[in-house]
C-alpha cells in the first residue's frame, strides 16, 4: 500500500507537468501574437543568386539602398511589400530597425532632396516573387507561408 509521502509525491509531480505544460504553451501563445517567430518573413533572391545568406545590416543598406551591389558587382534591385503587410511591419523592425512608418518618412526624405526612390511596393508574396524570379540581382521578402516557385531563400545572419 503506498504511503501518504507517495501520493503528495505524486500528486506534486503532475502539478509541476500541469504547470510546464501550461507555461510552454504561453510561451507558444505568446510568441505568435507578438510576431516573433522566425517565419514570420523569408528573404527571397533571384535563383542565380551565388550566396546562401546575408548579414541582417546588408539587408537594411540593400533596402534603404545605401548599398546597391552584391559582394560579387551584380546590382541589388530591392521589393518591398506594401506598406500595410504584416509581413512588411516584421522585415522593417527585425531587418532595418525601423518601424514602416520611419522607413517611409526616410524615403521621403531621400526623393525630396533628389537622393533616391524607395523599392518598389508590391502588392503580395506571389508578386514579390515573380518579380525576383524575372530580375536578376533582385532581393524581396515574403510571408513564411508563401510558394516560392524557383526563388531562393536567403539567410539573414
Amino acid at each position: 500500500m503506498p504511503s501518504s509521502a507517495d501520493a503528495r509525491s505524486r500528486r506534486s509531480r503532475r502539478v509541476l507537468l500541469a504547470e510546464l505544460g501550461v507555461t510552454a504553451l504561453g510561451m507558444l501563445v505568446c510568441s505568435r501574437v507578438s510576431g516573433e517567430t522566425p517565419a514570420d518573413f523569408l528573404v527571397v533572391v533571384h535563383p542565380d543568386h551565388p550566396s546562401e545568406s546575408a548579414a541582417r545590416g546588408f539587408l537594411a543598406d540593400a533596402f534603404l539602398k545605401r548599398t546597391t551591389r552584391w559582394p560579387g558587382g551584380e546590382a541589388i534591385k530591392p521589393v518591398d511589400l506594401r506598406a500595410d503587410s504584416r509581413v512588411r511591419k516584421a522585415f522593417s523592425a527585425r531587418v532595418l530597425n525601423r518601424s514602416v512608418a520611419a522607413v517611409r518618412s526616410y524615403w521621403q526624405q531621400r526623393i525630396f532632396s533628389g537622393r533616391g526612390v524607395p523599392p518598389p511596393e508590391l502588392d503580395s508574396d506571389e508578386a514579390v516573387v515573380r518579380y525576383v524570379i524575372s530580375h536578376p540581382g533582385a532581393v524581396g521578402y515574403v510571408s513564411g507561408g508563401a510558394k516560392l516557385e524557383r526563388a531562393r531563400v536567403l539567410g539573414v545572419t
